[in-house]
């Protein structure tokens, strides 16, 4: 099967949607498929180039359209590519703030409406829209209704054959909308390589990637303190890719609380794989009921570690369930009971979103 993936940008470590369906892509090819990937709005990409970019030992090419690109040499670049690949299926990974910088892509319903070939369209909803929380300001509820407005005009201009996300709540919401779609859990960003080394000298709490602001974190340390002589060990965080602002504000509170840290900032692959195979516990800032779409969460299960989610209050207004193998932080009731970690590789969700398109 040929399949071209259309995501928005495709600069190695710089893009999460880029970088997992750039690990999908090398799945399906050592599967024996044919799949190339198309950024279409690359932040990086200075002129439209085809490329080749190795993961896990697979070379995929990738084609990039630089995001300052008109939108006629857009769609002229895209034909030629189709004309020259051919694919049976066209997956969109969509992500609104990939295809426009304030969420609001207008040009693309109407743009993918003009791709001619004998394709199929999937779509893959990384997110919906603003607005679905109870704590959403008016601004992003006005955003929020333009965006959905923008994602069901893509589904019917496209005339979609097959449509996923990755978790139930945005599953709840699509269906609000009339629009049926199957979960299919994502991959992490970082290939698991390593082995885990003998036990440490500490209970290693891991907190990879972006920081998001407003988590109290402050009072998870108090709490994690008041309990640590549960434990067998001292405490220890390592941070380590890129952080983010917030994190100086994190390591004074681990100062203040006498908490030992590491900061290893932006790292390889396999040193990142090394480090979660080493911790014990996983820190994920992103909303719990957000947690599924996060590459930092798959990759933390991939590697067999708990995850923890310490997040500010985001609170769907409907649709809200339980999600497994999460350990959700309440000030004063912090219960971090290790639980076994069930994986979806790498091969299962490649093998899932193939039987799904054949059907």
């Amino acid at each position: 099967m040929e399949i071209l993936f259309i995501c928005g940008s495709a600069e190695i470590g710089n893009d999460g949607v880029g970088d997992y369906t750039r690990r999908l892509c090398g799945k399906l090819i050592r599967s024996g498929h044919q799949a190339q990937i198309l950024s279409l709005c690359d932040h990086q990409a200075v002129s439209f180039t085809s490329e080749i970019q190795v993961v896990e030992d697979i070379a995929v090419t990738v084609h990039r359209i630089p995001i300052a690109a008109p939108n006629k040499e857009r769609l002229i670049w895209l034909q030629h590519i189709l004309r020259e690949f051919e694919p049976d299926w066209i997956s969109l990974q969509y992500v609104p703030y990939s295809f426009n910088p304030k969420g609001l892509p207008f040009w693309l319903p109407s743009y993918l409406k003009k791709i001619r070939g004998n394709h199929k369209w999937h779509i893959m909803f990384h997110e919906l829209w603003l607005g679905i929380d109870s704590e959403s300001s008016i601004k992003h509820k006005c955003i929020g209704k333009l965006q959905q407005v923008i994602a069901k005009k893509i589904v019917h201009n496209t005339k979609t054959h097959f449509i996923n996300t990755q978790n139930k709540l945005y599953q709840f919401f699509l269906q609000s909308h009339n629009i049926h779609a199957e979960i299919l859990p994502i991959c992490g960003n970082i290939p698991l390589t390593a082995e885990k080394k003998e036990s440490g000298e500490f209970v290693q709490f891991v907190l990879f990637g972006s920081i998001h602001n407003g988590a109290p974190f402050e009072d998870f340390i108090k709490d994690l303190v008041s309990i640590s002589n549960r434990f067998d060990k001292p405490l220890k965080f390592v941070f380590i890719g890129k952080n983010g602002p917030e994190l100086v504000k994190y390591t004074a509170i681990l100062d203040n609380h006498n908490v030992a840290y590491e900061i290893l900032g932006v790292q390889s692959e396999k040193v990142i794989s090394q480090v979660l195979k080493d911790s014990d516990f996983g820190i994920s800032t992103t909303p719990y009921f957000q947690t599924e779409k996060s590459g930092v969460f798959a990759a933390y299960r991939e590697h067999q570690i708990n995850t923890i989610c310490v997040s500010r209050q985001w609170t769907p207004k409907k649709g809200q369930y339980v999600i497994p193998q999460i350990i959700k932080y309440e000030k004063n009731n912090l219960n971090i009971t290790p639980m076994k970690v069930e994986v979806s590789d790498l091969n299962n969700i490649a093998a899932q979103f193939i039987n799904s398109i054949s059907v």
